[in-house]
């Protein structure tokens, strides 16, 4: 063969090589990002993620390198810079923890699990991003009991003052996202947009609906219903009634 026509295949490969990343490349930036996931976390700093999502590194079981711990602090550190268009989170902090200071992408609250702090999230259009700096107390030995009183006392105050400053700034949040969205005036907590419109709608409904006839009524994308409404299902609000060939949607009775 003779240099022409080397060069002439050399050319050709690289041509199908670009053609193939052009048309590959815009499909994969192009993906719907979405996370719905549990975030158990031990008093050894082992961390669990367990629950639905695409993302391709987010799920992980007994894994360390999302904590670490400078003396008596400890720091919870998830950060995903890609956007997503939806994701809910619940983290577990050990039995025994102090929370310090919780920075997050999105929405947050704390509330109290048998014995165990726990902060929820949820945000959409924005990356995943979870700082929180907490301590854990461990019992060893008597102590006094008026000294144990005043750390009660102390630990008490904090975490009032930390709800106060974390329901203002969700409050803050909402009056913002209130201006662009009214429907948001009626948030559930816990729950996504998409999740809070299917809600409603299956509330306002005086039957059961089928998917086909959610996708319809929201204009919502076939795949985003069926995965809104298996979580939805997950969390007890709704179920699914089989008739034939057909699937009902309804409210679950309480």
């Amino acid at each position: 063969m003779n240099v022409l026509g080397r060069k002439t295949i050399r050319y050709n490969v690289i041509i199908v090589i670009c053609l193939i990343v052009f048309i590959f490349i815009p499909s994969v930036y192009s993906l719907e990002l979405y996370a719905d996931v549990i975030i158990d976390v031990t008093d050894s700093g082992f961390v669990t993620i367990d629950g639905t999502t695409n993302h391709p590194n987010l799920l992980t079981a007994d894994n360390q390198n999302y904590t670490s711990k400078t003396q008596d602090d400890w720091f919870l550190n998830i950060t995903k810079n890609e956007i997503f268009s939806e994701f809910v989170f619940k983290v577990l902090l050990p039995s025994g923890s102090s929370i310090y200071s919780v920075t997050s992408s999105g929405i947050v609250w704390i509330e109290e699990e048998s014995n165990r702090l726990v902060i929820h999230g949820l945000g959409q259009n924005e990356s995943f991003s979870l700082l929180v700096q907490y301590q854990i107390t461990k019992s060893s030995g008597v102590k006094d009991p008026s000294f144990i009183n005043s750390i009660n006392i102390v630990f008490f105050i904090i975490i009032i003052l930390l709800v106060f400053l974390i329901f203002l700034d969700i409050y803050r949040s909402r009056n913002k996202k209130q201006v662009a969205d009214k429907t948001s005036v009626e948030r559930i907590k816990g729950l996504t947009e998409r999740q809070q419109k299917i809600m409603k709608l299956l509330n306002e409904s005086s039957k059961p609906l089928t998917q086909t006839a959610i996708e319809k009524e929201l204009n919502m994308p076939k795949a985003a219903v069926s995965r809104n409404i298996h979580s939805l299902e997950r969390k007890g609000l709704i179920e699914i009634e089989k008739a034939g060939m057909s699937h009902f949607i309804r409210v679950k009775k309480s």
